[in-house]
C-alpha cells in the first residue's frame, strides 16, 4: 500500500555535456561531449597510460592520478560514463521455451544459479534478449563482480566525479541513432585493445555473444603485434557454437580499433570470407549517428566517444551494470546516523513520554476488561468446546468429497503413457496443494501443467523446483476452488 504523503523532488535536468571514460588494461581515454543542436560534438579528449591498477592500488592514490590526467587535459565535466573492461565480464547464454512469464523467470534463475561459477548474489548482471523461433528467447547474461564495481565507484568518487552508467564500450561501438533492437540486428564487431580484442555478435535485434580474446595483441620492442590466426580461429569457433538460425543471419565483421592493425585483420578475415560467408569492413567513421565537432583520429571511433554519445542522445546501453542506489530512507539513515542526534534524541524523549502516557491508559482499559472478561469465561470456555468438536467431526459428515476431487482432477491431468508420475501429494486447508514428482522431459512437465491449468476448479498453476534433466524431479503447486468444480 502506498503512503497518502508524497515528496516533492527536484527533477534531475537532462545533461547536455559528459565525459566518457573507458578503461582498457591500464590506458585510459576519454572524452567530453556537449550537445550541440541535438547533436553531440567533441571538446577535450586524453589519453593515457595508468601506473596503478584501479581493482588492487589505493583507491585515493588511483583517483589522484586520473585526476591529474583530467586536469592536464583541462577536463572539469563531473558527470561521467564508464566503459568497464570487457575482461572484467562473465558472460553465459541460455535458451529460454515459451512459456508465461512467471514461469519463464523462475526458470531463467535457476539458469543463471546453475551457469555462473561464482555465488550470483556477488554479481550485477545484465540481460540481452533475442528472439528465436517458436517462440522461443535466447538469453545472454553478463555479471561483473560487485567488488569490482563497488572500488570503481570509490576511485571515481574520489576522483570527484559521479557516475551516470558503466557500460561496456564495444556494444556502443554499433551504429546509433536508432533504436536498440535495430542497433543489434546482425553482425559481429570486433574491437582490437591494448592487449586483447572484444568479440560481439548481435543477432535479431539482441547480443547473443560477448568475448575478451585475450593475449590477442602482444608488445614485440616498440610494435603492436596483432595474431590474427588466434582472432580469426576463435571467430569461426563463436559462430559454430551459436544456434543455427543465429548464426545464418550474420553476414558481416565489424572491426575498430587502430587502422593499420584494423587491415591488418580485416585482410586476413577476407581470406577467409568464404569459408565464414561474411564481408567484412573496417570502422573508421563516428560510430555515433550525429557526431560532429573536430576531433583527433580514432577518438570519434572509440569508446569513450560512443558511451558519452549514446548516453547525450538517449540511448539505453545493451548492458547496464551501475549499480542501484540506495531508497530515501536508507539515504537519510546513512545521513543521520552520526553524533549530530542530541536534538533528535531530546524529540524522542519526548515522543517516548508520550506514548507512556498512552500505554498507560491502555493499561487501566485492558484491566477493566478483563474483569468483565473473568465474568463470562465459562461460558465461553463450554462454547469453544462445542466449537471444537463441530470442527473435528464435520469432514465426517461432508458429502462433497472434497480431497478426492482434487485428487480426481489431478489424476486426469496426468499422462497415461507414465512420462509425467507423482511421488508425493499434499493438501492443505482443503485448497492448497503441493505435488511431487518426476518427468521425462521438461515437454511432458509443460503439457501435463497446460492440462491441469484447463481443469475446473484449478487455478494458481506454478511450478517451484526443477531439478535434473532427462528424468527431471519437479515440484509444482495450485489451488483449488470447490464451488467453480461443482459449478463446471
Amino acid at each position: 500500500m502506498k503512503p497518502d504523503f508524497k515528496f516533492k523532488f527536484r527533477r534531475r535536468k537532462k545533461l547536455t555535456s559528459l565525459l566518457g571514460l573507458a578503461l582498457d588494461g591500464r590506458r585510459l581515454d576519454g572524452v567530453v561531449l556537449k550537445l550541440v543542436n541535438g547533436a553531440p560534438a567533441g571538446q577535450q579528449s586524453f589519453s593515457a597510460g595508468l601506473a596503478l591498477d584501479p581493482l588492487t592500488a589505493a583507491p585515493e592514490l588511483v583517483a589522484r592520478e586520473i585526476r591529474n590526467h583530467l586536469d592536464a587535459a583541462g577536463i572539469r565535466e563531473r558527470h561521467c560514463v564508464f566503459g568497464v573492461p570487457l575482461k572484467w565480464v562473465l558472460t553465459m547464454q541460455t535458451e529460454l521455451p515459451a512459456l508465461p512469464a512467471a514461469d519463464a523467470a523462475s526458470l531463467l534463475q535457476l539458469e543463471v544459479e546453475r551457469g555462473f561459477h561464482a555465488d550470483v548474489a556477488t554479481l550485477q548482471l545484465s540481460t540481452s534478449r533475442s528472439p528465436l523461433a517458436g517462440g522461443k528467447t535466447n538469453v545472454l547474461i553478463a555479471g561483473i563482480p560487485g567488488t569490482h564495481l563497488a572500488r570503481l565507484e570509490q576511485v571515481l568518487a574520489a576522483a570527484k566525479l559521479k557516475p551516470v552508467s558503466f557500460a561496456l564500450g564495444l556494444a556502443a561501438l554499433q551504429p546509433a541513432g536508432q533504436p536498440l533492437a535495430a542497433r543489434f540486428d546482425s553482425g559481429l564487431a570486433l574491437a582490437i585493445g591494448e592487449s586483447q580484442v572484444g568479440l560481439l555478435v548481435a543477432a535479431n535485434g539482441g547480443v547473443v555473444a560477448l568475448r575478451s580474446l585475450e593475449g590477442a595483441v602482444t608488445d614485440e620492442g616498440s610494435q603492436r603485434v596483432l595474431n590474427t590466426e588466434l582472432v580469426s580461429r576463435e571467430v569461426r569457433i563463436t559462430l559454430g557454437q551459436l544456434p543455427g538460425e543465429l548464426r545464418d543471419t550474420v553476414k558481416r565483421i565489424r572491426i575498430f580499433g587502430p587502422q593499420p592493425l584494423a587491415r591488418q585483420l580485416a585482410d586476413a578475415l577476407e581470406t577467409r570470407g568464404s569459408t565464414l560467408g561474411v564481408q567484412v569492413e573496417v570502422c573508421s567513421a563516428p560510430a555515433s549517428a550525429g557526431a560532429s565537432g573536430p576531433m583527433a583520429p580514432g577518438v570519434s571511433s572509440s569508446p569513450a566517444f560512443s558511451l558519452a554519445a549514446e548516453a547525450l542522445l538517449g540511448q539505453a546501453p545493451a548492458f547496464e551494470f551501475l549499480p542501484p542506489k540506495p531508497g530515501l530512507i536508507e539515504q537519510f539513515v546513512t545521513k543521520y546516523s552520526s553524533g549530530r542526534l542530541r536534538t533528535i534524541g531530546a524529540i524522542g524523549a519526548g515522543v517516548g513520554l508520550l506514548l507512556a502516557l498512552v500505554f498507560g491508559y491502555q493499561q487501566i482499559t485492558l484491566w477493566r476488561l478483563q474483569t468483565q472478561w473473568a465474568a463470562m469465561a465459562n461460558k465461553v470456555g463450554e462454547l469453544a468446546q462445542v466449537q471444537g468438536q463441530i470442527r473435528q467431526y464435520r469432514s465426517w459428515y461432508d458429502g462433497s468429497f472434497a480431497n478426492l476431487g482434487i485428487l480426481r482432477q489431478l489424476t486426469l491431468a496426468f499422462p497415461e503413457d507414465g512420462s509425467v508420475t507423482a511421488k508425493s501429494i499434499e493438501i492443505r486447508d482443503g485448497s492448497t496443494v503441493t505435488c511431487s514428482g518426476t518427468a521425462r522431459d521438461y515437454a511432458a512437465l509443460l503439457g501435463m501443467q497446460a492440462k491441469l491449468r484447463t481443469a475446473a476448479g484449478i487455478t494458481d498453476v506454478k511450478l517451484e523446483q526443477v531439478r535434473g534433466k532427462a528424468p527431471m524431479q519437479f515440484v509444482f503447486g495450485f489451488k483449488f476452488n470447490h464451488g467453480a468444480a461443482h459449478e463446471n
